[in-house]
Protein backbone atom coordinates (compact mmCIF):
# COMPACT_ATOMS: atom_id res chain seq x y z
CA UNK A 1 0.00 0.00 0.00
CA UNK A 2 1.27 3.09 -0.95
CA UNK A 3 2.54 5.88 1.24
CA UNK A 4 -0.50 8.65 1.67
CA UNK A 5 2.69 11.25 2.03
CA UNK A 6 3.41 10.63 -1.79
CA UNK A 7 -0.26 10.50 -3.24
CA UNK A 8 -0.98 14.01 -5.16
CA UNK A 9 -4.06 15.87 -3.19
CA UNK A 10 -6.98 16.92 -5.73
CA UNK A 11 -6.63 20.20 -5.16
CA UNK A 12 -2.70 19.90 -6.03
CA UNK A 13 -4.14 18.57 -9.27
CA UNK A 14 -6.59 20.97 -10.31
CA UNK A 15 -4.35 23.85 -9.62
CA UNK A 16 -1.62 22.78 -12.26
CA UNK A 17 -4.34 22.15 -15.10
CA UNK A 18 -6.18 25.10 -14.86
CA UNK A 19 -4.98 28.39 -17.14
CA UNK A 20 -2.86 31.75 -15.62
CA UNK A 21 -5.26 34.33 -14.91
CA UNK A 22 -4.05 36.46 -17.72
CA UNK A 23 -4.32 33.56 -20.59
CA UNK A 24 -7.65 35.49 -22.33
CA UNK A 25 -5.38 38.63 -22.17
CA UNK A 26 -2.75 36.58 -24.42
CA UNK A 27 -4.80 35.10 -26.27
CA UNK A 28 -6.64 38.38 -27.23
CA UNK A 29 -3.53 40.05 -28.74
CA UNK A 30 -2.53 36.76 -30.28
CA UNK A 31 -6.33 37.18 -32.35
CA UNK A 32 -6.01 40.84 -32.66
CA UNK A 33 -4.10 41.09 -35.91
CA UNK A 34 -6.29 38.50 -37.70
CA UNK A 35 -9.33 40.14 -36.79
CA UNK A 36 -7.96 43.75 -37.70
CA UNK A 37 -7.29 42.60 -40.96
CA UNK A 38 -10.36 40.30 -41.87
CA UNK A 39 -12.01 43.87 -40.83
CA UNK A 40 -9.66 45.60 -42.96
CA UNK A 41 -10.35 43.58 -45.76
CA UNK A 42 -14.24 44.42 -46.29
CA UNK A 43 -13.25 48.22 -46.40
CA UNK A 44 -11.16 47.26 -50.06
CA UNK A 45 -13.45 48.13 -52.57
CA UNK A 46 -14.34 45.57 -55.14
CA UNK A 47 -12.14 46.08 -58.29
CA UNK A 48 -14.26 45.94 -61.44
CA UNK A 49 -12.96 45.35 -64.61
CA UNK A 50 -14.71 47.61 -67.52
CA UNK A 51 -13.65 46.42 -71.28
CA UNK A 52 -12.24 48.98 -73.12
CA UNK A 53 -13.19 47.82 -76.29
CA UNK A 54 -16.77 48.95 -74.87
CA UNK A 55 -15.98 52.61 -73.88
CA UNK A 56 -14.04 52.74 -77.30
CA UNK A 57 -17.10 51.83 -79.59
CA UNK A 58 -19.28 53.75 -77.58
CA UNK A 59 -17.30 57.24 -78.42
CA UNK A 60 -17.12 55.88 -81.63
CA UNK A 61 -20.58 55.48 -82.13
CA UNK A 62 -21.40 59.62 -80.43
CA UNK A 63 -19.38 60.89 -83.29
CA UNK A 64 -21.56 58.77 -85.83
CA UNK A 65 -24.83 59.83 -83.96
CA UNK A 66 -23.49 63.30 -84.54
CA UNK A 67 -22.50 63.00 -87.60
CA UNK A 68 -25.99 61.63 -88.51
CA UNK A 69 -27.54 64.74 -86.48
CA UNK A 70 -25.54 67.06 -88.55
CA UNK A 71 -26.25 65.88 -92.31
CA UNK A 72 -30.10 65.76 -91.86
CA UNK A 73 -29.61 69.14 -90.26
CA UNK A 74 -27.56 69.85 -92.87
CA UNK A 75 -30.13 68.94 -95.65
CA UNK A 76 -32.59 71.31 -94.75
CA UNK A 77 -30.46 73.84 -95.10
CA UNK A 78 -30.13 72.79 -98.71
CA UNK A 79 -31.85 75.80 -100.14
CA UNK A 80 -29.94 77.96 -98.21
CA UNK A 81 -27.31 80.47 -99.68
CA UNK A 82 -24.29 78.21 -100.34
CA UNK A 83 -21.44 78.66 -98.10
CA UNK A 84 -23.89 80.37 -95.41
CA UNK A 85 -24.11 77.01 -93.49
CA UNK A 86 -19.99 76.56 -93.56
CA UNK A 87 -19.30 79.68 -91.51
CA UNK A 88 -21.41 78.75 -89.15
CA UNK A 89 -20.26 74.77 -88.74
CA UNK A 90 -18.64 75.37 -85.41
CA UNK A 91 -21.73 76.37 -83.93
CA UNK A 92 -23.85 73.75 -85.48
CA UNK A 93 -21.64 71.42 -83.76
CA UNK A 94 -21.66 72.82 -80.35
CA UNK A 95 -25.21 72.68 -80.65
CA UNK A 96 -26.08 69.47 -81.85
CA UNK A 97 -22.97 67.89 -78.69
CA UNK A 98 -25.03 70.42 -76.53
CA UNK A 99 -28.52 68.44 -77.51
CA UNK A 100 -26.80 65.24 -77.16
CA UNK A 101 -25.43 66.38 -73.79
CA UNK A 102 -28.98 68.15 -72.75
CA UNK A 103 -31.06 64.79 -73.21
CA UNK A 104 -28.52 62.48 -72.37
CA UNK A 105 -25.74 63.38 -69.11
CA UNK A 106 -27.89 66.29 -67.93
CA UNK A 107 -31.09 63.75 -67.35
CA UNK A 108 -28.77 61.40 -65.39
CA UNK A 109 -29.12 58.95 -68.91
CA UNK A 110 -26.53 57.44 -71.08
CA UNK A 111 -25.53 59.37 -74.49
CA UNK A 112 -26.56 56.57 -77.39
CA UNK A 113 -23.15 55.14 -77.78
CA UNK A 114 -22.83 53.94 -73.88
CA UNK A 115 -26.58 53.04 -74.26
CA UNK A 116 -26.07 50.50 -77.13
CA UNK A 117 -22.27 49.20 -74.84
CA UNK A 118 -24.17 49.01 -71.76
CA UNK A 119 -22.64 51.95 -70.36
CA UNK A 120 -23.05 54.98 -67.55
CA UNK A 121 -21.34 57.27 -66.19
CA UNK A 122 -20.77 56.82 -62.16
CA UNK A 123 -19.35 59.77 -59.78
CA UNK A 124 -16.43 57.95 -58.78
CA UNK A 125 -15.94 60.18 -55.69
CA UNK A 126 -19.29 58.80 -54.31
CA UNK A 127 -18.93 55.42 -55.06
CA UNK A 128 -19.72 53.08 -52.50
CA UNK A 129 -16.81 50.87 -50.90
CA UNK A 130 -18.03 48.71 -47.98
CA UNK A 131 -22.12 48.39 -47.06
CA UNK A 132 -24.32 45.82 -47.96
CA UNK A 133 -25.20 48.34 -50.84
CA UNK A 134 -22.07 46.79 -52.52
CA UNK A 135 -22.53 43.27 -54.19
CA UNK A 136 -21.60 43.91 -57.82
CA UNK A 137 -18.85 46.85 -57.50
CA UNK A 138 -21.11 48.93 -60.16
CA UNK A 139 -22.94 50.60 -57.52
CA UNK A 140 -22.74 54.26 -57.19
CA UNK A 141 -24.39 57.62 -58.03
CA UNK A 142 -24.98 59.03 -61.42
CA UNK A 143 -22.84 62.22 -61.54
CA UNK A 144 -23.39 65.34 -60.01
CA UNK A 145 -24.94 68.57 -61.08
CA UNK A 146 -21.78 70.44 -61.15
CA UNK A 147 -20.01 67.28 -63.04
CA UNK A 148 -22.25 67.96 -65.32
CA UNK A 149 -21.92 71.35 -65.79
CA UNK A 150 -18.43 70.95 -66.13
CA UNK A 151 -18.81 68.24 -68.68
CA UNK A 152 -20.50 70.43 -70.76
CA UNK A 153 -18.37 73.59 -70.31
CA UNK A 154 -15.28 71.38 -71.11
CA UNK A 155 -16.75 69.18 -74.05
CA UNK A 156 -19.22 71.74 -75.71
CA UNK A 157 -17.52 74.91 -75.10
CA UNK A 158 -13.66 73.55 -75.16
CA UNK A 159 -14.54 71.91 -78.56
CA UNK A 160 -15.66 75.13 -79.81
CA UNK A 161 -13.93 78.22 -78.55
CA UNK A 162 -11.21 75.72 -80.04
CA UNK A 163 -12.69 75.22 -83.16
CA UNK A 164 -13.39 78.82 -83.38
CA UNK A 165 -9.35 80.14 -82.66
CA UNK A 166 -8.45 77.87 -85.17
CA UNK A 167 -10.11 79.07 -88.13
CA UNK A 168 -9.82 83.04 -86.59
CA UNK A 169 -5.80 82.60 -86.33
CA UNK A 170 -6.05 80.58 -89.73
CA UNK A 171 -8.27 83.75 -91.49
CA UNK A 172 -5.89 86.25 -89.73
CA UNK A 173 -2.69 84.35 -90.46
CA UNK A 174 -1.16 84.71 -87.43
CA UNK A 175 1.82 82.57 -88.15
CA UNK A 176 2.81 84.41 -91.39
CA UNK A 177 2.62 87.56 -89.84
CA UNK A 178 6.42 88.96 -89.49
CA UNK A 179 5.10 93.05 -88.48
CA UNK A 180 2.76 92.06 -85.52
CA UNK A 181 5.05 90.24 -82.93
CA UNK A 182 1.75 89.68 -80.48
CA UNK A 183 -0.01 87.99 -83.18
CA UNK A 184 3.25 85.80 -83.56
CA UNK A 185 3.34 85.29 -80.31
CA UNK A 186 -0.14 84.28 -79.63
CA UNK A 187 0.15 81.86 -82.55
CA UNK A 188 3.32 80.34 -80.80
CA UNK A 189 0.66 80.06 -77.87
CA UNK A 190 -1.69 78.50 -79.05
CA UNK A 191 0.72 75.47 -81.03
CA UNK A 192 2.20 75.01 -77.80
CA UNK A 193 -1.08 74.85 -76.11
CA UNK A 194 -2.25 71.86 -79.22
CA UNK A 195 0.61 70.34 -78.69
CA UNK A 196 0.81 70.31 -74.58
CA UNK A 197 -3.05 68.79 -75.06
CA UNK A 198 -1.74 65.88 -77.35
CA UNK A 199 1.04 65.22 -74.97
CA UNK A 200 -1.49 64.76 -72.09
CA UNK A 201 -4.53 62.85 -74.47
CA UNK A 202 -1.06 60.38 -75.18
CA UNK A 203 -0.29 59.92 -71.72
CA UNK A 204 -3.89 59.76 -70.29
CA UNK A 205 -3.94 57.21 -73.04
CA UNK A 206 -1.27 55.01 -71.78
CA UNK A 207 -3.18 55.05 -68.35
CA UNK A 208 -6.24 54.04 -69.83
CA UNK A 209 -4.61 51.38 -71.63
CA UNK A 210 -3.38 49.78 -68.38
CA UNK A 211 -5.83 50.63 -65.99
CA UNK A 212 -9.48 51.04 -67.96
CA UNK A 213 -10.75 54.03 -66.14
CA UNK A 214 -11.14 57.44 -67.80
CA UNK A 215 -10.79 57.36 -71.44
CA UNK A 216 -10.41 61.38 -71.85
CA UNK A 217 -8.70 63.98 -69.93
CA UNK A 218 -12.19 65.46 -69.07
CA UNK A 219 -13.45 62.37 -67.64
CA UNK A 220 -10.08 62.06 -65.35
CA UNK A 221 -10.20 65.48 -63.94
CA UNK A 222 -13.85 65.01 -63.35
CA UNK A 223 -13.50 61.70 -61.60
CA UNK A 224 -16.44 60.44 -64.31
CA UNK A 225 -15.92 57.14 -64.42
CA UNK A 226 -17.66 54.86 -67.24
CA UNK A 227 -19.25 51.43 -65.76
CA UNK A 228 -21.70 48.71 -66.83
CA UNK A 229 -25.49 50.15 -66.48
CA UNK A 230 -26.61 46.65 -66.09
CA UNK A 231 -24.31 43.44 -65.22
CA UNK A 232 -25.96 40.74 -67.08
CA UNK A 233 -26.71 42.73 -70.60
CA UNK A 234 -23.94 42.34 -72.76
CA UNK A 235 -23.48 45.34 -75.73
CA UNK A 236 -26.57 45.50 -78.09
CA UNK A 237 -24.05 45.99 -81.17
CA UNK A 238 -22.47 43.11 -82.97
CA UNK A 239 -19.36 44.15 -85.28
CA UNK A 240 -19.26 41.07 -87.33
CA UNK A 241 -21.07 42.02 -90.54
CA UNK A 242 -18.85 45.40 -89.93
CA UNK A 243 -16.00 43.26 -89.93
CA UNK A 244 -16.73 41.44 -93.25
CA UNK A 245 -17.51 44.45 -94.72
CA UNK A 246 -13.52 46.01 -93.97
CA UNK A 247 -12.24 43.10 -95.10
CA UNK A 248 -14.18 42.92 -98.50
CA UNK A 249 -13.57 46.67 -99.06
CA UNK A 250 -10.19 46.14 -98.70
CA UNK A 251 -9.78 43.34 -100.88
CA UNK A 252 -11.33 45.09 -103.53
CA UNK A 253 -9.32 48.31 -103.49
CA UNK A 254 -6.18 45.74 -103.21
CA UNK A 255 -7.36 44.75 -106.63
CA UNK A 256 -8.26 47.83 -108.05
CA UNK A 257 -4.91 48.99 -107.18
CA UNK A 258 -3.04 45.82 -108.76
CA UNK A 259 -5.52 45.10 -111.74
CA UNK A 260 -4.26 47.93 -113.81
CA UNK A 261 -0.84 46.92 -113.54
CA UNK A 262 -1.79 43.39 -114.96
CA UNK A 263 -1.07 42.65 -118.80
CA UNK A 264 -4.22 41.07 -119.80
CA UNK A 265 -2.59 39.61 -122.69
CA UNK A 266 0.22 37.76 -120.92
CA UNK A 267 -2.26 36.56 -118.31
CA UNK A 268 -4.25 34.98 -121.39
CA UNK A 269 -1.07 33.51 -122.40
CA UNK A 270 -0.29 31.94 -118.92
CA UNK A 271 -4.08 30.57 -118.39
CA UNK A 272 -4.07 29.73 -121.89
CA UNK A 273 -2.63 26.02 -121.59
CA UNK A 274 -4.81 24.85 -118.66
CA UNK A 275 -7.96 26.09 -120.40
CA UNK A 276 -10.07 22.81 -120.90
CA UNK A 277 -10.90 23.89 -124.74
CA UNK A 278 -7.65 24.29 -126.06
CA UNK A 279 -8.31 22.12 -128.76
CA UNK A 280 -11.06 24.74 -130.00
CA UNK A 281 -9.04 27.40 -129.32
CA UNK A 282 -5.95 26.04 -131.82
CA UNK A 283 -8.56 25.09 -134.47
CA UNK A 284 -10.22 28.63 -133.71
CA UNK A 285 -10.75 31.07 -136.85
CA UNK A 286 -7.13 32.75 -137.79
CA UNK A 287 -9.45 35.59 -139.52
CA UNK A 288 -10.55 36.68 -136.86
CA UNK A 289 -9.03 39.77 -134.26
CA UNK A 290 -7.49 37.46 -131.25
CA UNK A 291 -7.80 40.84 -129.08
CA UNK A 292 -11.46 41.84 -130.05
CA UNK A 293 -12.91 38.09 -131.39
CA UNK A 294 -14.42 39.71 -134.42
CA UNK A 295 -13.82 39.90 -138.02
CA UNK A 296 -11.75 43.01 -138.84
CA UNK A 297 -13.41 45.30 -141.18
CA UNK A 298 -9.72 46.87 -141.90
CA UNK A 299 -7.53 44.25 -141.65
CA UNK A 300 -4.06 44.73 -140.31
CA UNK A 301 -1.10 42.42 -139.98
CA UNK A 302 2.03 42.19 -137.71
CA UNK A 303 5.03 41.61 -138.69
CA UNK A 304 6.96 39.67 -138.75
CA UNK A 305 4.22 36.70 -137.78
CA UNK A 306 1.60 38.37 -140.52
CA UNK A 307 -1.31 37.30 -137.57
CA UNK A 308 -4.49 39.67 -138.63
CA UNK A 309 -5.74 42.35 -136.32
CA UNK A 310 -7.99 45.15 -136.08
CA UNK A 311 -6.49 48.37 -136.62
CA UNK A 312 -7.87 49.68 -133.76
CA UNK A 313 -6.58 46.95 -130.99
CA UNK A 314 -2.98 46.23 -132.92
CA UNK A 315 -2.44 49.95 -132.93
CA UNK A 316 -3.44 50.50 -128.79
CA UNK A 317 -1.59 47.60 -128.03
CA UNK A 318 1.86 48.53 -130.30
CA UNK A 319 1.62 52.40 -128.48
CA UNK A 320 0.86 51.44 -125.04
CA UNK A 321 4.02 49.24 -124.80
CA UNK A 322 7.27 49.14 -127.31
CA UNK A 323 7.59 45.38 -126.90
CA UNK A 324 4.30 44.24 -127.34
CA UNK A 325 4.10 40.43 -127.99
CA UNK A 326 1.76 39.08 -130.69
CA UNK A 327 -1.34 37.24 -129.07
CA UNK A 328 -1.25 34.25 -131.21
CA UNK A 329 2.55 33.22 -131.38
CA UNK A 330 3.75 35.00 -128.40
CA UNK A 331 6.75 36.67 -131.32
CA UNK A 332 7.19 41.17 -130.76
CA UNK A 333 5.46 42.90 -133.01
CA UNK A 334 7.95 45.12 -134.89
CA UNK A 335 5.36 46.92 -137.08
CA UNK A 336 1.83 46.71 -138.66
CA UNK A 337 0.71 46.90 -141.91
CA UNK A 338 -2.32 46.76 -143.80
CA UNK A 339 -3.17 43.47 -145.04
CA UNK A 340 -2.85 43.39 -149.07
CA UNK A 341 -0.66 46.07 -149.68
CA UNK A 342 3.31 45.58 -150.16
Amino acid sequence: MADPETLPSPSASTDSSSPPPDAWAAEYRRLLPQWESMHDSSKIAIPISISRVNQFDAARLDVEMSAMLKEQLVKVFSLVKPGLLFQYEPELDAFLEFLIWRFSIWVDKPTPGNALMNLRYRDERAAPITGKEVRTGLEGPGLSVSQKVLYCISTVGGQYIWSRLQSFSAFRRWGDSEQRPLARRAWGLVQHAEGLYRASSFFNLLLFLYGARYKTIVERILKARLVYESPNMNRAVSFEYMNRQLVWNEFSEMLLLLLPLLNSSSVKKFLLPFSKDKSASSSGDEADCPICRSSPSIPFVALPCQHRYCYYCLQTRCAATSSYRCARCNEIVVAIQRQGSS
